[in-house]
C-alpha cells in the first residue's frame, strides 16, 4: 500500500494541507522495458511527469499497466532508469513513493482496527499492546484530510470500499510522497464513494506537491481530471491531453 525508498518512518512527519504544487520536481521514466524471456511486457516507455500534474494511464488488459506500476515501484526487474529531480536546487534525489493497490487481501473477521493497519505503517512500536497516545493524534489529523477520521477504531474488514479507500489515500500520504501511483481506484465503489473520491484527488492536486499516476478504465474521470493521459499497449501508442487521446484514431482502433 505505501512504498517508501530510502526513507525511513522512525520520525512521523505530518502532511500539512495549503502546501500547493511548486512544479519544481519531475520524474523521468528513459527507456522501461520489462521482458520475460523472449516475451516483451513493455517496451521502451519514456515518461517525464511534473509534480503537480495528474497522468492516466489507459489501456487494454494485458497493455502492460500494472507492470510498468510495478517497475516504477522496484517489483519487477526492468531495463532503462527512472530518475527523480528537484529543479528547484538542481539536484537529483531519492524517490519517495504512495502507492494504493487495486485490491487489498483482508480475511475476514480480522481484528485489526484502522488505527492498527495506520500505525503499523508509521511507527516502528509494537501496535497491539497499547495504543500510543502521539501516534493515535496523528492517524486521526491523517485520516481527517479524507474525511475518514471516525473510522479509526472501527475494524479494517468491516470497511466498504469507498472507507478502504480513504484510509489507504490517508496512509499513502503519510509523510507526503514525491510520486503518487494509484490503480484503478474507483474500483468496486459506489457512486457517492465516486464522487468523494474526485473531490479528494482535487485536493490532493491543489494541496501538495507531489505527482500523479493514475491507472484508470474510467473515461469520464479521465476527461474530467487528467492533465495526461498515456494510451498503452505494451508501449506508449498515443500521449497528450484527454482530448487528444480518448477522441485520436489510436483509441478508437484499440477500444472501438
Amino acid at each position: 500500500m505505501k512504498v517508501t525508498r530510502n526513507m525511513s518512518h522512525k520520525h512521523i512527519k505530518t502532511a500539512k494541507l495549503n502546501e500547493a504544487a511548486c512544479g519544481m520536481h519531475c520524474l523521468k521514466m528513459n527507456n522501461i522495458s520489462v521482458r520475460d524471456g523472449s516475451q516483451v511486457i513493455i517496451d521502451n516507455v519514456n515518461l517525464h511527469i511534473h509534480c503537480g500534474k495528474i497522468t492516466v494511464i489507459i489501456g487494454k488488459n494485458g497493455a502492460g499497466k500494472s507492470t510498468l506500476i510495478k517497475a516504477i515501484l522496484g517489483e519487477v526487474k526492468h531495463e532503462g532508469t527512472i530518475e527523480f529531480s528537484d529543479l528547484k536546487n538542481q539536484r537529483m534525489e531519492n524517490l519517495k513513493i504512495g502507492y494504493v493497490p487495486q485490491y487489498v487481501n483482508m480475511e475476514k473477521n480480522t481484528p485489526m482496527s484502522v488505527y492498527d493497519l495506520f500505525a503499523g505503517y508509521i511507527s516502528n512500536s509494537p501496535i497491539f499492546f497499547r495504543k500510543n497516545p502521539k501516534v493515535y493524534r496523528y492517524v486521526k489529523e491523517q485520516l481527517e484530510v479524507f474525511e475518514a477520521q471516525e473510522l479509526i477504531d472501527k475494524r479494517a474488514c468491516d470497511l466498504s470500499g469507498g472507507e478502504l479507500q480513504r484510509v489507504l489515500l490517508s496512509i499513502a500520504i503519510s509523510p507526503i510522497p514525491n510520486l503518487l501511483l494509484l490503480d484503478e481506484p474507483v474500483s468496486g465503489i459506489d457512486t457517492n464513494g465516486m464522487q468523494l473520491f474526485y473531490k479528494n484527488i482535487g485536493k490532493l492536486k491543489s494541496n501538495y506537491d507531489l505527482a500523479m499516476i493514475i491507472v484508470s478504465h474510467d473515461f469520464d474521470f479521465v476527461r474530467q481530471y487528467a492533465d495526461r493521459v498515456i494510451l498503452l499497449d505494451k508501449t506508449i501508442v498515443k500521449e497528450g491531453t484527454p482530448e487528444e487521446v480518448l477522441d485520436g484514431e489510436e483509441f478508437k482502433r484499440l477500444f472501438g
